[in-house]
């Protein structure tokens, strides 16, 4: 049997019955964390001004924009609520086959799909698990097959998304083998996503995660009306693969399949890129740890492994016209903050806080040196000396939220769906209690709607 074809198959087979209990708590847990930031990030910059040009849009009364309200297409639904869930990249992220992570943001795209097109249909609680969990499995699939891509510069929300996002809307609107798979091939021809935004600290940093959701919807849709798409989308000759990777390992596609589910596992105790989370962690054990005044210390080092030393993530502190696209990838800026403030909260990544003046002064006396082992991506130390000649110091192999090492309890990913909330200001903490119910019980409901009406 062609994968592909295996695949499809897989999607339109499978069942609510096939998963285990720890699967379907997973998959509550990712339902929790990105609901939480979907919430949080509601008014994040550039998404009102979405918002607005999205109802200008007009359109089918089909899904809600989250938090805002409203009813628009389903799949402009899915663009501005996935773009809203990425906004702090606070999201759950990096799923887990065996003890290889893959890197990806998959969920941040799959669960506001997932919801917009389950209330549009009508669908259970359990057809949106069943829809999510599909459609995250396959999505990390992809990604784990994507063993080398052609250039680093390509950003997997805008290309193994996709293929994730129309399973779930394929499989909410009940496709057969065939459309699913033509619903792949559409999807073949709408790839893309760079890291230039991240690199630029520019609002499209999140476009290709909302892109990838409303692309997924069309392209089910469009399977459903009788397109056809290209009939190896993944494996054929001008195929995903060929396309975007120089090497690739299809056993990923296909090993377990339909006995493991996979799907984002590394749950975020910081709003920001989770390659800044261990120097976060060696900074708030220094505050805790010592009496550091800021006006006292004389320099600072980050120690990082070098792929990050040469990314984004070491650029001077540059706040510019979109200081929290800065900000979220700042190894400078987070440093400073924590710091200065002994802390790290949504406010911190808003533009008040960014460009004080302190922060900057700070964050500027920061050095980056790739000294840490190349294989060591997820460690960092920080290195504080102070004026009088004291020096600190911190390291760290893996950071909090590591799903082997040091995962988040559910507790801690409640309490970060709370401090969402509190920081938002936008839904009422009944409706967020009834919400958070909801989501912990979401096999029970009998219509998404009802959940989706405590979340404006």
């Amino acid at each position: 049997m062609v994968i592909i074809d295996e695949l499809a198959g897989h999607i339109v087979q499978t069942s609510y019955k096939a998963f285990e209990d720890s699967v379907i708590q997973h998959a509550k847990a990712r339902l929790i964390d990105v609901v939480g930031c979907t919430i949080g990030g509601a008014n994040a910059p550039g998404c009102p001004e979405l918002k607005d040009l999205i109802k200008e849009w007009g359109g089918k009364k089909e899904a809600t924009i989250l938090i805002h309200g409203g009813k628009v297409p389903a799949g402009n639904a899915s663009l501005i609520n996935s773009i809203m869930a990425r906004s702090f990249d606070f999201g759950v992220i990096t799923p887990y086959i065996g003890d290889k992570p893959i890197w990806a943001h998959i969920a941040e795209t799959t669960i506001p799909t997932a919801i917009a097109v389950a209330e549009w249909k009508h669908a259970t609680g359990r057809e949106l698990l069943t829809a999510l969990i599909l459609g995250d499995d396959i999505a990390t699939r992809i990604a784990a097959a994507s063993t080398r891509a052609i250039s680093p510069g390509w950003d997997t929300p805008g290309t193994v998304n996709k293929f994730g996002a129309a399973a779930i809307a394929g499989k909410l609107l009940g496709l057969n083998e065939r459309q699913i798979l033509n619903a792949f091939g559409v999807v073949l021809n709408q790839l893309a996503g760079s890291f230039q935004p991240i690199n630029d600290g520019a609002h499209c940093f999140k476009l290709a995660q909302g892109l990838a959701a409303r692309d997924g919807v069309i392209a089910a849709e469009l399977a459903a009306k009788g397109w056809t798409g290209g009939r190896d989308p993944l494996l054929g000759k001008y195929g995903y693969f060929a396309l975007y990777c120089r090497e690739h390992d299809p056993d990923f596609l296909t090993k377990d399949l339909g006995k493991q589910f996979y799907g984002d596992c590394t749950f975020k105790p910081y709003p920001c890129c989770r390659f800044i989370h261990s120097t976060i962690d060696c900074a708030l054990k220094l505050v805790h740890e010592h009496d550091l005044n800021p006006g006292d210390i004389a320099d600072l080092t980050i120690h990082v492994a070098p792929m990050h030393y040469d990314s984004p993530l070491n650029q001077p502190f540059m706040p510019g016209e979109f200081p929290q696209g800065h900000a979220i990838f700042s190894l400078r800026y987070h440093l400073a903050n924590i710091l200065l403030r002994k802390s790290i909260r949504l406010e911190h990544l808003t533009e008040a806080f960014i460009c004080d003046p302190q922060v900057g002064a700070l964050a500027r006396k920061v050095n980056v040196v790739g000294t840490i082992s190349a294989d060591k991506i997820e460690a960092a130390g920080v290195s504080v000396r102070m004026k009088d000649g004291r020096a600190f110091d911190a390291y760290e192999d893996v950071a909090k939220g590591n799903a082997l090492k040091k995962p988040l309890s559910m507790e801690e990913i409640e309490d970060k769906f709370w401090a969402n909330v509190a920081f938002s200001h936008t839904i009422s903490e009944n409706n967020a209690e009834n919400a958070l119910d909801m989501l912990k019980n979401v096999e029970k409901i009998d219509d998404v709607t009802r959940l989706v009406n405590f979340l404006v």
